[in-house]
C-alpha cells in the first residue's frame, strides 16, 4: 500500500466523526454527495425514502425497463401452458406435448433473441442424465436452456437469473395429466426470456446468464447441476435470482397486492462451515450474509417509480419449509435469492385441472396478471443490469482487531474494474435492518472510522465512474 493511500484513508477520520456526531436520532443517514443524489448518480434517500444507499435508475436503465412488454410475457406463458404438461418425466421427443417440446421452443426463442447481440450472447442446452432418486424412478435426461450474455469489461464476473420450465399436477409423479404450470413457473421463465430479449442489445460490463431450468418440481435437479458446474469451474458467481411463482398478485381470498414482490434471502449461510459459524456468533453477522446484502442491493436499485414495485424482503431462505432453485446455489456458497408473488393461491398451483363445486382448480393462464409479471421483470432487470454495470462486491473486506481500540479500521482489496472510482463505507445500528449511513472514502483500500465496532455494523461498497454502486461487503475480523 502506498504512503498516499494510507494518508488518504486516515485523514477522513475527523470528517466521519463529525458527521456521526451531527446525525440526530431522526435522521436517515449521512450522504457523501447530495448533488449526486439529486441527479441520479448516487444515493437518493431524500427522494425515495429507502435510505442513503439507494440508487435512482439512470436514463439508460429507465429506457431498458420501458421495453419490457407484458404482451410478449403473456404470449410466452400461454405458449408454455399449451404444451399440455412439462413434467420432467414427460415425453422428450414429442414435437407438440411434453417437456421436450417446451425445451425446443425455449431454445429457439432464446436463439432468436441472441441474434440481436452481435455474437455476445450464446445459447446452449445444458444436459445430463439424472440417476434414479427421489421423484426420479429411472435414469432421466434433464436439460437446462442457458443463454449467456458475455460482459465486455469484467466477463468473468457472473450474475444468473432463472425460472424453471417443468410443471406438475397434484401427484408429483403424474407425468401424463395436463399440468399447464402457468404461474408455477411459466411466469418465471417468461421473465427470464423477456430479460434476455431486451438485454441482448445492451453492452454490459459483467456477464449475465439467463436460464430456464428443468427438474425443479422433482427436486431442484437442473439448478443443482448448473450450480455444481459453476462450482467446479470456480466461476465468480456474485449473484443469482430465481423467479418462481411470479404470475399473480391475487391471493386465495381474492385480495390483491399488485405492486409488491417478495424477495426471500437467507441469513445464516447454507454453506457455512463450523469455523465460519463460530466467527459469525462472535461478531453477530446473522443478518449480513452475502444473500442479505444482495437483497438490500435489490431494494436500493429496484424499489422505485421506474419499476412501479415495492420489494418486500423476507428474512428466510424460502417460504416456510419449502424450497426453490436458488438453494443449490446457496449450498455452494453463491449469493442467491428468490422472487415470489406477494400471496399465493394454492388452488392454482400443484393442482390437477378440474372444477369442484363450481370452483376452477389448476395452474391456468387465466389466473395470471401479465402487467404484474412485467413489473416483476422490471425489478429483475433493474437488479441484474445494475449489478452488471456497477463494480463487483469488494473482496477481502476485514476489520482489523490486532489492538483493542474504540476506533474501527477497515481494509479491503482494490478491485480490477477499469471504471472503478473508489469506495464508500456504510454502517448502521445493530438493530437496524438497512444501512443508515454512507460516506465516500475515496480510491483507497483502508479507512479508519471513529466509531466502535462493538456498537454498529460496517460494510464497504465500490463506486464506478458512472456513479453506480455495487453490493456491500460485510467485513470479517482480521487479527
Amino acid at each position: 500500500m502506498s504512503e498516499q493511500t494510507e494518508q488518504t484513508g486516515t485523514s477522513r477520520r475527523t470528517v466521519l466523526a463529525a458527521a456521526a456526531a451531527a446525525t440526530t436520532a431522526g435522521a436517515v443517514g449521512v450522504q457523501a454527495d447530495p448533488a449526486a443524489a439529486r441527479d441520479g448518480r448516487g444515493p437518493a434517500a431524500v427522494r425515495n425514502g429507502l435510505g442513503p444507499t439507494a440508487q435512482d435508475p439512470p436514463r439508460e436503465l429507465r429506457a431498458l425497463l420501458r421495453e419490457i412488454d407484458h404482451r410478449r410475457i403473456e404470449a410466452t406463458v400461454r405458449r408454455l401452458a399449451a404444451f399440455g404438461t412439462r413434467h420432467t418425466l414427460s415425453a422428450q421427443d414429442d414435437p407438440v406435448r411434453g417437456i421436450g417440446a417446451a425445451r425446443d421452443w425455449i431454445l429457439a426463442e432464446m436463439r432468436r433473441s441472441a441474434k440481436a447481440s452481435g455474437g455476445r450472447m450464446s445459447v446452449e442446452l445444458q444436459s445430463y442424465v439424472q440417476e434414479p432418486g427421489p421423484r426420479i424412478p429411472e435414469p432421466t435426461r434433464i436439460t437446462n436452456v442457458v443463454a449467456t450474455l458475455r460482459g465486455s469489461a469484467s466477463p468473468d464476473r457472473l450474475y444468473v437469473v432463472s425460472g424453471h420450465y417443468d410443471s406438475r399436477a397434484s401427484d408429483p409423479m403424474d407425468f401424463t395429466s395436463d399440468a399447464p404450470g402457468a404461474d408455477d413457473d411459466a411466469s418465471g421463465v417468461a421473465v427470464v426470456m423477456e430479460l434476455a430479449r431486451v438485454m441482448a442489445r445492451r453492452h454490459l460490463a459483467a456477464t449475465v446468464v439467463f436460464a430456464a431450468v428443468a427438474g425443479e418440481e422433482q427436486g431442484l435437479y437442473g439448478a443443482a447441476h448448473m450450480a455444481e458446474l459453476y462450482k467446479r469451474q470456480k466461476a465468480d458467481v456474485q449473484g443469482m435470482f430465481t423467479n418462481d411463482i411470479v404470475g399473480s398478485a391475487t391471493a386465495d381470498d381474492g385480495s390483491r397486492d399488485p405492486r409488491t414482490i417478495r424477495l426471500f434471502a437467507e441469513g445464516v449461510p447454507s454453506s457455512e462451515t463450523p469455523a465460519e459459524a463460530a466467527v459469525r456468533r462472535s461478531v453477530g453477522g446473522e443478518n449480513d450474509s452475502p444473500s442479505r446484502q444482495l437483497a438490500r442491493f435489490v431494494r436500493d436499485v429496484a424499489d422505485n417509480d421506474a419499476t412501479g414495485m415495492r420489494v418486500r424482503v423476507i428474512y428466510r431462505r424460502d417460504r416456510y419449509l419449502r424450497g426453490g432453485d436458488h438453494i443449490p446455489f446457496l449450498e455452494r456458497a453463491f449469493p442467491a435469492a428468490r422472487f415470489t408473488e406477494p400471496a399465493e393461491d394454492y388452488a392454482h398451483q400443484h393442482q390437477d385441472v378440474r372444477v369442484v363445486d363450481g370452483k376452477q382448480y389448476g395452474d391456468l393462464p387465466e389466473f395470471c396478471d401479465f402487467p404484474y409479471v412485467a413489473r416483476v421483470a422490471r425489478v429483475n432487470a433493474a437488479a441484474v443490469w445494475s449489478l452488471a454495470q456497477a463494480p463487483g462486491t469488494p473482496r477481502g473486506a476485514k476489520i482489523r482487531t490486532a489492538a483493542l481500540t474504540n476506533e474501527t479500521e477497515l481494509v479491503w482489496e482494490r478491485g480490477t474494474e477499469k471504471d472503478l472510482a473508489g469506495y464508500e463505507v456504510v454502517w448502521r445500528e445493530t438493530t437496524e435492518p438497512d444501512w443508515t449511513h454512507v460516506i465516500d472514502v475515496g480510491d483507497v483500500t483502508r479507512h479508519t472510522v471513529d466509531l466502535s465496532k462493538d456498537n454498529v455494523f460496517f460494510g464497504v461498497r465500490a463506486v464506478g465512474r458512472s456513479g453506480l454502486r455495487g453490493p456491500v461487503a460485510f467485513p470479517a475480523p482480521q487479527s
